[in-house]
């Protein structure tokens, strides 16, 4: 059938200077559309209707539009072997055993992919990453099912699964058409309460007068408006990259012309392939949730200020906090969300035994996650071990230069913090652009040709960063004494300060901990993003000698000690902390 299909395609694509599977691909987003209306209008009595719909439509996306055999024979073999493993070995290590299968499944079609090197052909990588952040969810979801209640945290107990599915709603889940091809992921908890349509249910109290409205009885909601702004702005975004690609792309910034340039031009094409990249992703992705919305399955409850439906459940990317972003953070925090949620919630809570709190071995369990999930290509690792040291330096800056901009209680701005925020926006920017340069390059030697030719600048401002914030220089501490000398204390007592600030630190480690375990949504500041890992132990010896050298400061000053209230003190450096 593709020999029929490709015609239209290939002039298409020839017009647009685009690729026959890229255009075909595309194209299956806004085909999606009028196919999850027809989804929705089948009976909510009739959930295998649903399923064989779902089915079908994905099975011509992958055989009739595509080709794509083995890609269907990769999926079975990926998710018929973890339903085998889900529903017949009872073990705590079945979910590990599922793990590996699917992991090592899915780095097989990576090194197929890589050694094929052709970035324009459509293969089944792309679904089978998004499927094994399913599938792995989907064992530990039975594998919880399994625990009593008392063993669970609040989200494991509403992610739970209790009782193995029949293979029409598991194939459902698998083969979901709108999110087959680039995602968002799911849970099989979150697909079951849809095609149950229990997701729908009001929730006790509500005034039924107050609920969404919805179309001849049906429990779904309407949700053609959402659906249709979410395809328009990923309908902007296409079209955005496909006018920026011809401006910005790799042939551009590894020809001599590149050299032409002056520093600043170079450093703002290197930003330029990135963010014509990330246009590419914000137009596939924010097509994907608008479809999904359209099925429902995006529907998130109501709001509670407006009374209105929320569609976010499936919110995968937020543009403006990415390009206005003012620290790593909020850049990555807002990038790929469903794939920092399912890195938290079955990797780094996963790996941390019952009882203890995430450390190291979860963080580098999460990294290392990370990449293998992306695939082999060298730049993925360069822009992430990068991405790691710059989240550090970029912390440090916050914690002892940007106090100096807030008044001494740190809870309001002086007139100067808006100089910070153009300084932070334009290096964020700047920096992260050089640094996921790697993850569009690919390769060892392009990325050095193109990090040459901007002479290195963020590799050269991170280690002058761990320089100058070294507890070895006295730069560093010529920072703290400056903020100690804007605080306004009366009195402080040395005694007993690494005691209390450790309490400290233990109850607020305890209560995020508590955040980690009991949300499913949400910015959770302390869990590694995409892998990017934070570093607890230099935070906790940061906050400890800022205190310190806070009341040695007071004594010096001959300030009085009488009443000081030292847990306070810590508490605000903690704030100060989280702030940053």
């Amino acid at each position: 059938m593709p020999s029929y299909v490709n015609p239209p395609f290939d002039y298409v694509g020839n017009a647009l200077g685009t690729s026959t599977d890229e255009l075909k691909l595309v194209f299956t987003f806004y085909l999606s559309y009028p196919l999850a209306a027809l989804l929705k209008r089948i009976p909510d009595k009739t959930p295998w209707q649903k399923n064989l719909f779902i089915v079908g439509v994905s099975l011509f996306y992958l055989v009739g539009f595509f080709d794509l055999w083995t890609g269907l024979l990769t999926i079975f073999f990926s998710a018929g072997g973890a339903y085998l493993i889900a529903s017949r070995i009872n073990s705590p290590y079945m979910p590990w055993i599922g793990f590996v299968y699917l992991m090592g499944h899915m780095s097989v079609s990576h090194i197929y992919r890589q050694n094929l090197d052709d970035a324009n052909t459509v293969d089944i990588t792309g679904a089978q990453m998004v499927m094994v952040m399913k599938l792995t969810a989907f064992c530990w979801n039975v594998q919880d099912g399994r625990l009593p209640d008392a063993e669970l945290s609040e989200f494991q107990k509403e992610h739970a699964i209790t009782t193995i599915p029949n293979l029409l709603d598991y194939a459902g889940y698998v083969l979901f058409f709108p999110a087959l091809m680039a995602g968002p992921a799911f849970d099989y908890c979150d697909y079951n309460r849809y095609i149950s349509t229990t997701m729908f249910t009001l929730p006790p109290g509500t005034d039924p007068s107050k609920a969404p409205p919805t179309r001849k009885q049906r429990k779904i909601p309407r949700s053609g408006t959402p659906a249709v702004i979410k395809m328009v702005y990923g309908t902007m975004w296409i079209f955005a990259f496909l006018k920026f690609s011809a401006w910005y792309n790799t042939a551009f910034l590894l020809s001599d012309i590149q050299m032409k340039y002056w520093f600043p031009r170079r450093v703002w094409n290197v930003y330029m392939l990135g963010f014509t990249t990330r246009m590419k992703y914000y137009g596939i992705w924010s097509l994907a949730e608008g479809s999904c919305i359209l099925t429902g399955i995006g529907y998130n409850g109501l709001d509670p200020v407006t009374g209105r439906a929320k569609w976010d459940r499936l919110t995968n990317i937020k543009p403006l906090d990415i390009e206005l972003a003012q620290n790593g953070r909020a850049y990555m925090g807002s990038w790929n969300i469903n794939t920092n949620h399912w890195l938290r919630n079955y990797m780094y809570l996963r790996v941390t035994p019952k009882g203890k709190k995430p450390g190291f071995r979860a963080t580098l369990a999460t990294f290392v996650t990370s990449a293998f999930w992306h695939g082999f290509y060298p730049g993925y690792y360069l822009t992430f071990v990068l991405a790691s040291f710059l989240q550090t330096t970029a912390k440090n800056g916050r914690r002892l230069i940007r106090p100096l901009f807030l008044t001494p209680d740190g809870k309001a701005p002086l007139p100067s913090k808006k100089y910070y925020d153009i300084f932070t926006f334009l290096l964020t920017q700047a920096t992260f652009g050089f640094t996921v340069a790697p993850f569009v390059l690919l390769t060892f030697s392009d990325t050095m040709k193109v990090w040459a030719r901007v002479y290195f600048f963020t590799l050269v401002g991170v280690a002058a960063s761990f320089a100058f914030f070294s507890r070895s220089l006295p730069f560093r501490q010529q920072l703290i004494q400056r903020q100690t000398a804007r605080a306004d204390a009366s009195s402080a007592d040395a005694s007993g300060i690494e005691k209390v600030a450790k309490e400290a630190l233990e109850q607020d480690q305890d209560r995020r901990q508590t955040l980690f375990r009991t949300e499913s949504d949400g910015d959770v500041r302390s869990a590694p993003t995409l892998g990017v890992a934070e570093d607890p132990e230099a935070e906790i010896a940061e906050i400890v000698a800022e205190v310190k050298m806070e009341i040695e400061e007071r004594k010096r000053r001959g300030s009085l000690m009488e009443g000081f209230d030292m847990r306070a003190a810590v508490e605000q450096k903690l704030r100060e902390f989280r702030k940053a």
